[in-house]
């Protein structure tokens, strides 16, 4: 790893434990065995490091928009993980049911019904109500 990759990766890192939570990354990289651990770094430096750290958008935005594609490729499991780090970027409920009313007029109401699913419960457990 050069030094301008390990800072993206360590500037990556940082980024993804302040949107996703230490418990998550920690359980993620610590499940990285040989065949995983190489796409653990890619995503760690380039997605997190890379992307989320430019100055163009917000991380609020990012995050709107993370729900919105997520959607979009009905990608449950990833759409939780991004609504989660949505609540920790300060959007509200209703600035996600805002985004799912959006996937729904362009994406089609059955990926609006199944994002909206996991909303609830990703909302549910930040209430302590799951």
């Amino acid at each position: 790893m050069t030094e301008e990759t390990s800072q993206r990766f360590s500037d990556g890192l940082a980024v993804r434990r302040a949107v996703l939570g230490d418990d998550y990354v920690d359980k993620a990289l610590a499940n990285s065995d040989a065949f995983w651990q190489p796409l653990q770094e890619m995503v760690t430096e380039f997605c997190w490091g890379s992307v989320w750290t430019r100055d163009g958008l917000d991380k609020r935005t990012r995050s709107l928009l993370n729900v919105a594609m997520l959607s979009a490729l009905n990608r449950p499991h990833e759409i939780e993980l991004h609504l989660r780090g949505a609540l920790n970027n300060g959007c509200t409920a209703e600035d996600i049911r805002e985004v799912v009313l959006q996937v729904a007029a362009y994406c089609g109401v059955p990926a609006a019904i199944d994002t909206m699913r996991a909303a609830k419960k990703v909302f549910a457990e930040a209430d302590g109500d799951a």
